[in-house]
């Protein structure tokens, strides 16, 4: 007979030589989907603790601010050229110099712009041009965007925010999916973009062109979106606090501007009229 101690110890180096073999294709797709799976759980369990803890419940909010939370997207955070990189060529600005390495860790962005009828449902009131609620909201400051924030995170009990620069950019580029694009997602703006060329001189429902390759719609095109940060030049220059950023170019815009690495910027009490924004969190 096997004495119980060395039945232990054949078990023992079975579960060593296990932990050693290489997952099967199979295997290696149910661990992926697995941590897929739990980081958007955990995404989901954030939100709704964030909601609980100023006693806010989903089930009550608006139909449009329900969507615009089901509509956020987690991205893993990473390390990408910021800036002029390769693709961009000759088109790339000189405020776009130097590109230049930049680790950005995980947040989660909206899958779509800012809707006509998401900012109603949290302001009362619609300032854009064109008019639609499925439509981008537009013809706003970045004070304005601040202010729908506060209204926002008040009503929901969520920390919502403009993206930072850099996750603008590194969301649009497809953060670690990245295809090295010239835009957002393609290197042919019009599969993914509304801009001069096709917009019919107007903004156009969110979502109605491709994604990029993390299923972001209008990175480029439709409107431009403001983003968190002050200007500065990426050379280590002090921040000019007198300017806003904003990024990925419009309706009215030539295809330079719907370039991922694009930078514009505008005072922040000055209305924009073909920006609009996309929230983070």
């Amino acid at each position: 007979m096997i004495k119980s101690n060395k039945i232990s110890s054949i078990i023992v180096m079975l579960a060593a030589l296990l932990m050693l073999m290489p997952l099967s294709g199979s295997a290696q797709s149910i661990t992926r989907n697995k941590k897929k799976a739990a980081t958007t759980a955990t995404a989901k369990k954030q939100r709704d603790q964030s909601s609980k803890s100023t006693g806010t419940s989903v089930k009550n909010l608006p139909a449009p601010i329900k969507q615009l939370i089901a509509d956020m997207v987690s991205v893993k955070g990473g390390t990408f050229t910021m800036g002029a990189s390769i693709e961009q060529g000759s088109d790339a600005w000189d405020v776009e110099y130097p590109p230049h390495r930049v680790k950005v860790s995980s947040y989660q962005i909206g899958k779509y712009e800012v809707t006509q009828a998401q900012w109603k449902a949290v302001m009362g009131n619609n300032p854009s041009y064109f008019k639609g609620d499925n439509l981008p909201v537009e013809t706003i400051s970045w004070n304005d965007c601040q202010t729908f924030i506060r209204k926002l995170n008040k009503l929901t009990g969520i920390r919502f925010r403009l993206p930072t620069e850099a996750e603008w950019e590194y969301a649009a580029r497809g953060g670690n999916q990245s295809g090295g694009c010239k835009y957002a997602g393609s290197n042919d703006l019009g599969r993914i973009a509304w801009y001069k060329d096709n917009s019919g001189s107007r903004t156009h429902p969110v979502g109605s062109k491709a994604p990029n390759e993390l299923g972001l719609y209008d990175m480029s095109g439709n409107v431009a979106e403001w983003c968190q940060d002050w200007y500065s030049r990426y050379n280590g220059g002090e921040q000019i606090k007198s300017f806003r950023m904003y990024r990925g170019g419009c309706w009215q815009d030539n295809p330079t501007f719907g370039r991922v690495s694009i930078r514009l910027f505008s005072p922040p009490n000055v209305t924009v009229e073909s920006s609009g924004l996309r929230l983070a969190m």
